[in-house]
């Protein structure tokens, strides 16, 4: 077995969903009282062996209004080696959604716990992929905007607790593509975050999501992170014909990308891995599902991207898991009734490694 470097430290961010707490649009759109657990309750399995529905064990169904909640939640990750979280963070010209757990945690100072933000930059619409059908709430853009967000989020960045890189914010845009001028937007951003004190800017990625495979510094990112599972759509994996939905096996992702990590490039890019995925929760046809995940794959996939990824510096080490909480996807560390601990178990053996 390869020796472990004894400098080799690593950062695993976590992703959090906040959307476990009814608000008001979503009682427009989604009927009273909807929050992600709504769509969790209700899923049935789509075939023999299909693990649905997800429920939750040791932390229940919660409220993110909740201080206790979101408490429990950081109590949780940290036990379990997690260094922080990055929450999505939904802005459109202006408008907020989904903002209050964030907001009460930088108001509270409470959990103190690691974390950054993810902007969502995508139109929410009725078919939960992103896309222009049916939508629901808008993205749009302007210079004007551009200069509101930025000041904003800087009274976020200030929190002792805000995740920096070298003293420099971690700010992650979800799909950058989807921004006019994104490098106008950058240089605004830094330009305002050098005037309150951030001397070096900020130290801003993007993900691969949605086929995002450009160099990302000519458009003024540090690096990417790669977001996973997009490989599931990759078409070298095998379909299942299980359902009407798009079925692979979790073992033949695991294989996939152990195959394809590390490809070198000339730019910074931070590995992903994810627990699961199966979206047939919100989705009751045509859903993506990652058949068959287990601990021991997973761990198998962590371990693998731990050992390969060397940090850009001291700082520059962080490795993404997505997710800790999206339920709705079947995707999440947070325990279960099936699995309990054991994802959470198997990411702290991994993690300690690199503590």
């Amino acid at each position: 077995m390869k020796r472990i470097s004894q400098n080799k430290k690593l950062r695993a961010l976590a992703v959090v969903l906040p959307q476990f707490h009814p608000i008001p649009e979503n009682d427009e759109w989604w009927n009273k009282g909807f929050t992600e657990w709504t769509n969790v309750a209700k899923s049935k399995p789509h075939f023999k062996e299909h693990y649905q529905p997800h429920i939750p064990a040791d932390l229940g169904f919660y409220d993110l209004r909740l201080e206790e909640a979101r408490i429990a939640q950081a109590e949780l990750a940290k036990k379990y080696s997690i260094y922080g979280f990055c929450y999505y963070h939904y802005w459109f010209h202006g408008k907020q959604l989904l903002e209050r757990p964030v907001n009460e945690i930088v108001a509270s100072g409470k959990p103190d716990f690691p974390f950054c933000l993810c902007w969502a930059n995508e139109p929410w619409s009725r078919n939960w992929d992103g896309l222009n059908n049916a939508v629901l709430q808008e993205q749009k853009y302007s210079k004007q905007d551009n200069l509101n967000h930025i000041k904003f989020l800087l009274n976020i960045f200030k929190d002792k607790r805000y995740i920096k890189v070298n003293g420099k914010p971690l700010f992650i845009v979800y799909r950058p593509i989807n921004i006019p001028n994104v490098n106008d937007m950058i240089n605004l951003w830094n330009t305002e975050a050098k005037k309150v004190g951030f001397k070096n800017g900020i130290y801003f990625l993007a993900t691969t999501s949605f086929g995002f495979y450009d160099n990302p510094t000519k458009y003024g990112f540090d690096g990417v992170w790669d977001f996973l599972p997009y490989i599931l759509s990759n078409p070298i994996l095998k379909i299942l014909r299980l359902s009407k939905d798009k079925v692979s096996l979790y073992s033949d992702v695991v294989k996939r990308a152990l195959e394809t990590y590390p490809i070198p490039r000339p730019f910074k890019k931070y590995p992903g891995v994810c627990p699961c995925w199966d979206n047939s929760p919100r989705k009751t046809k045509e859903a993506f599902i990652i058949h068959d995940s287990t601990p021991e794959l997973y761990g198998k996939w962590l371990a693998h991207v731990c050992e390969k990824f060397e940090p850009y510096s001291k700082e520059e080490n962080f490795v993404f898991i997505n997710a800790m909480n999206e339920w709705a996807e079947g995707n999440h560390l947070e325990p279960d009734l099936k699995w309990g601990l054991k994802y959470l178990e198997t990411t702290k053996r991994v993690l300690d490694k690199y503590a």
